[in-house]
């Protein structure tokens, strides 16, 4: 067989595997779909017990009789099965259309799971319905991880109840606790407003980062030190996480990270900050909307915070966007520097490979058309794309190009296409108009940074 032919057999190879793992998972969704509609069949049956009268105080022993009947049969606790009820009556009586879509295998459990945690807040069951509608319409070309974000800022913008309303009686919920585990180790959770929780993990990543990247010049001057005075060598063999618990645990006790913890990569008193970056609606900043500000690729915000942290920064870019599908437009800024990337941070948000959520701040500037290949330096030729998907670009078979409104057409080795969409205009879905955003027909929206 000549080496084109048995290239040509590799692909069909790999093209029938994509091909039978596909539908291995659409019957798993459908085998789940089924499950649930089953296990609603069973409230059903424990609903007309109850409705035959009988003493009072034990209505729910119907329910109770019906878990422990299904638990025994599974082999699982009877109180998952009550659980497992619960959850299959949510879905099949108040997501019938995401119940659709795991039934048909256009979606997955996990995705399911993500609209129903966004979704049940909405007391509305028309205002649900049209969330519904949207957040599948998404969960069919997207994974559950960009997926939540993405439901959850719709949820927020579909919610009866003003999101600063919720966010002040959730606010009050906050707190710190404390979980012992086995062997001498515990858990610290802090319950906190998103950007301040945040905000607390990309410092702890940036210091942790930091003693990581500092730690590499060091090893070999603590070699040398080590074998003139004849001692045994200690390397500094710890992880990413285990550095950022090691920072979290000194800057809370002592107030700073102490040369033992640095590891003499960060000086004392040298200032690392967070940085988040939010999302207001132009209409919101100036008080003539009142659609959720977002901590941008996270979750919705209340408005009073998103407008103190636009107050405070340094800068603020005015990013234009389209009335109808949300496609960044352009950006600008007051003071000039760096504009084109601080368009594409805009835009692309993470990595934009399909699936893909490594932060812009982690990722490679890459031109969809190379350079040599005469493509632009321009926004419509460039993207974001994190090491191991810009490696994968380069030196594989995989395929790209880009569209003037920004996705990214990904073609697989075998002739897959998979779109990916830059993740504002994910919410942006409608035909007619975007959810809950008010249209200028007569040009583009704008949102503040």
């Amino acid at each position: 067989m000549t080496n084109t032919g048995s290239l040509a057999a590799d692909l069909h190879a790999v093209d029938a595997v994509v091909d039978e793992l596909v539908e291995v998972r659409r019957g798993m969704a459908a085998l789940q779909a089924r499950e649930a509609a089953v296990l609603a069949r069973a409230v059903e049956v424990v609903r007309a017990q109850e409705d035959v009268p009988g003493p009072s105080g034990v209505r729910d022993v119907p329910l109770r009789s019906m878990a422990a009947q299904l638990g025994a049969a599974l082999r699982v606790s009877d109180r998952t099965v009550q659980r497992l009820l619960s959850d299959a009556v949510v879905l099949t009586e108040r997501f019938p259309a995401a119940w659709a879509a795991l039934d048909a295998g256009d979606v997955s459990g996990a995705h399911v799971r993500v609209i129903v945690e966004a979704g049940l807040p909405i007391g509305d069951d028309e205002a649900r319905a049209v969330f519904e509608e949207a957040a599948v319409e998404v969960a069919r070309r997207e994974t559950p991880g960009r997926l939540r974000p993405v439901v959850r800022l719709l949820a927020a913008r579909l919610h009866p109840v003003p999101f600063a309303e919720r966010h002040a009686v959730a606010a009050r919920g906050r707190g710190v606790w404390v979980r012992d585990l086995d062997d001498g180790m515990a858990e610290l959770i802090a319950t906190l407003p998103a950007h301040l929780a945040h905000g607390i993990r990309d410092r702890l990543d940036r210091y942790a980062r930091r003693v990581i990247d500092g730690r590499r010049g060091a090893s070999d001057d603590a070699a040398v030190e080590a074998m003139l005075l004849d001692e045994p060598t200690v390397h500094d063999i710890r992880g990413i996480d285990e550095v950022r618990a090691d920072v979290f645990a000194d800057l809370l006790l002592t107030g700073h990270a102490t040369p033992e913890v640095s590891n003499g990569s960060i000086a004392e008193g040298e200032a690392i900050v967070a940085h988040v970056q939010v999302t207001v609606p132009v209409l919101t900043a100036v008080g003539a909307g009142d659609a959720p500000a977002e901590l941008t690729g996270r979750a919705p915000i209340d408005t009073t915070t998103a407008l103190r942290l636009a107050g405070t920064a340094t800068g603020w870019d005015r990013v234009l966007t389209h009335p109808v599908t949300g496609t960044v437009l352009a950006v600008d800024r007051y003071r000039p520097s760096d504009q084109l990337k601080r368009a594409l941070r805009v835009r692309d948000e993470h990595c934009r490979f399909p699936g893909c959520r490594i932060p812009v701040r982690r990722c490679d500037i890459d031109h969809t058309t190379a350079r040599e290949h005469d493509g632009p330096t321009e926004l419509g030729n460039l993207a974001h794309l994190c090491r191991r998907h810009h490696t994968l670009k380069h030196h594989s078979a995989w395929r790209v190009r880009q569209t003037p409104d920004g996705i990214l057409h990904w073609t697989s080795p075998t002739g897959r296409h998979y779109p990916d969409r830059p993740e504002r205009t994910l919410t942006f879905i409608t035909d007619d108009a975007p959810i809950g955003i008010p249209v200028d027909r007569d040009g583009p929206s704008g949102a503040l940074f």
